[in-house]
């Protein structure tokens, strides 16, 4: 609720002193308001007359100075007059000064205000000095032009204040509403430690220099509507008891909330950050909905508490969340972003997703992204989901191409959704020495390239590892590839885990810690006959290779000279009866002359496309092929079958 501020009064609503007024050059002359009894204000009263009203003046008297000139000597004497013997300090009832000028030190230190005080259009030259004041009632300041600094450390304000200036609130009490709607604060406002136990109103107020609101404590709603922080905005430590509204704020500086407690509503849709956005360790008790905002810079949650349901819409440059904790369901819906994870606690399943689309306000129009015009894509990529326990995780369509995954807890839990991209293998051709070297295409983890891009032997186009990423081996990369390849298959996506079982192998197949030799050279085999039984190209290649090499063979020593011939001997009974032949077949003849012909390579091909699929041709063959075919039907049907898996694996759903 807003109280409307009295209306400002003007040059002739007071009979004015007139002192040094010229009609006939249009010199208008003072201002001053006439003392009682007499025509001219207290600053140009007769030395006598001034003595004497100050004289009869008594602690707790009204007074009505407006427009009069106050020198600082005529402002200690009229305070002084109005000291309380009892306590030291001036006590003043109604107090006009509006319009009135104050030259040098304006001394209003320890001053009671009982009544109203009205210092509107009023201008300190010097430095307006209110420290430890008291207001008892309304309290305004409008349009007061401080030349000077404006001290009111530690002053408290029972009544309604109507301040438009800039001012030192450190300390200060506001028991009743504070108003600073529209306000101009040319310098720095500090209310470090203040105290707004009503309604503290900054709508559209513009802080033109440093706005530091350090350990305030707001009792009641705190507005910033539309408030522009053009240099930097500090509420660290600040306790909002009840809602705290920052929408359409503008903070062209850095803006400071670590530490804050927000116990109420914290609205900052349409806030624009044109640096950081900092709320490191920041208590958020309600639920919460920030955004949507956009941040030029850093949005930095880090060791922030969520104690209820949130969303989070930021578009933003990069979100910081290490050591964050979630004690209820979460949405982070980001563009552009660049989102660090490290350490974040989730009690509850909290949702990444990657926005496509610009956030749309309530009035149907799309956010306005013009602070991160320079970024090439929205594209939200993660930094590192060390040490977060996974189970309650869901990403959407993030980029997990640079994403730190060792030491993450239940990563085989976490749910990808949407299309979650990785890094790839470099690609096209490398040499590696002497000898070429190429890599199948497939999806990688960050720090494989970490890895590989420290190995002596690394080719081009390996990444080399961010700044505080630690050394991570082949050992503890197959538990990642391991449980990402598990989170897929739990997905029922099983061609999507093929590329993470192919990194776990080939990480055992490197590791020299965890796997044994006899191990790594089986490993070493499988990779390189079938790529891990993925790879249905390579196997093929060596199914072909294999059966070529057979043939050859079979064709030199495999098949006979001629084919063995058969005699059946018998014997016939006299007088008729059962005949029994006894058959006998030649020893096949090594090949000798011409071996490589036609009749001979089609049979050879006939003996290795039955061997192809474990059947036996029925050839005969010298004893050299006869262990060719034994060998051709254990090895061929193996590599057959590795394809057949590899394409099985590529297709399954």
């Amino acid at each position: 609720m807003s109280i409307p501020p009295a209306p400002l009064p003007s040059a002739h609503s007071w009979p004015r002193c007139a002192h040094g007024a010229d009609p006939s050059t249009d010199r208008v002359g003072c201002r001053g308001i006439h003392v009682p009894g007499h025509t001219a204000c207290l600053a140009h009263l007769a030395d006598a007359d001034r003595d004497a009203y100050l004289a009869g003046l008594t602690p707790g008297a009204d007074m009505d100075h407006r427009g009069t000139p106050f020198a600082e000597p005529l402002l200690d004497a009229l305070l002084d007059a109005l000291r309380d013997p009892a306590t030291g300090h001036p006590r003043l009832g109604v107090a006009r000064f509006d319009s009135a000028t104050f030259q040098g030190l304006a001394r209003f230190e320890s001053v009671t205000f009982e009544r109203d005080a009205s210092f509107e259009s009023a201008t300190f030259e010097g430095v307006a000095a209110f420290r430890s004041a008291t207001f008892e009632g309304v309290v305004r300041f409008r349009s007061a032009i401080f030349q000077g600094v404006a001290r009111f450390d530690s002053a408290t304000f029972q009544g309604v204040a109507w301040l438009d200036c800039d001012a030192w609130f450190d300390s200060a009490t506001f028991t009743r509403d504070a108003w600073f709607s529209s306000a101009t604060f040319t310098r720095d406002a500090r209310f470090g430690s203040a105290t707004f136990e009503g309604i503290a109103g900054f709508n559209s107020a513009t802080f033109e220099g440093g706005a530091w609101f350090n350990s305030a404590t707001f009792e009641c709603d705190a507005w910033f509507d539309s408030a522009t922080f053009e240099g930097g905005a500090s509420f660290e430590s600040a306790a909002f008891e009840r809602d705290a509204g920052f929408r359409s704020a503008t903070f062209e500086g850095g803006a400071w909330f670590e530490s804050v407690t927000f116990e109420g509503i914290a609205g900052f849709v349409l806030a624009t950050f044109a640096r950081d956005a900092r709320f490191e360790q920041a208590v958020f008790a309600r639920p919460v909905s920030l955004g949507p905002l956009v941040c030029a810079g850093r949005v930095m949650l880090s060791g922030a508490v969520f104690s209820g349901p949130m969303t989070l819409s930021f578009a933003a440059r990069r979100l910081e969340c290490r050591r964050t904790r979630w004690s209820s369901t979460a949405e982070l819906r980001l563009r552009y972003a660049t989102v660090d994870f490290a350490h974040a606690v989730f009690e509850y399943p909290l949702t990444v997703v990657a926005w496509t689309d610009p956030f749309v306000l309530p009035n149907g129009r799309p956010l306005e992204e013009q602070a991160l015009a320079d970024v090439p894509d929205a594209t939200v990529r993660m930094a590192s989901l060390r040490g977060v326990d996974a189970a309650h995780l869901v990403l959407a369509d993030v980029d997990l191409s640079g994403c730190l995954f060792t030491r993450t807890v239940h990563l085989d839990q976490v749910r990808l959704e949407g299309t979650c991209s990785f890094d790839e293998v470099p690609p096209g051709t490398h040499w590696r020495r002497w000898r070429p070297v190429r890599f199948t295409q497939r999806r990688t983890l960050a720090e494989e390239h970490h890895w590989r891009a420290g190995q002596p032997t690394a080719v081009r186009g390996w990444n080399v590892a961010v700044f505080d990423a630690g050394y991570v081996g082949p050992a503890q990369l197959a538990l990642v590839y391991r449980a990402l390849r598990k989170a897929f298959e739990d997905g029922k996506n099983e061609p999507g885990a093929a590329d993470f079982y192919y990194g776990e192998m080939e990480m055992r197949r490197h590791d020299r810690t965890g796997t044994t030799r006899a191990e790594r050279g089986l490993l070493h085999g499988y990779w390189m006959l079938s790529g891990y039984g993925l790879r249905a190209s390579r196997a093929l290649g060596w199914l072909t290779a294999g059966m070529l090499v057979t043939i050859v063979l079979l064709v030199g020593f495999g098949l006979p000279k001629n084919s063995p011939r058969q005699e059946a001997t018998g014997t016939v009974p006299p007088g008729g009866g059962r005949v029994t032949f006894e058959i006998e077949k030649d020893d096949p003849q090594n090949p000798t002359g011409n071996r490589f012909t036609s009749d001979r390579f089609e049979k050879a091909l006939n003996v290795t496309l039955n061997s192809v699929v474990f059947r036996s041709s029925g050839q005969d063959l010298t004893t050299v092929g006869t262990y060719i075919e034994m060998t051709s039907r254990l090895l061929e049907p193996t590599l057959l079958a590795l394809a057949v898996l590899a394409v099985r694996g590529r297709i399954k759903r």
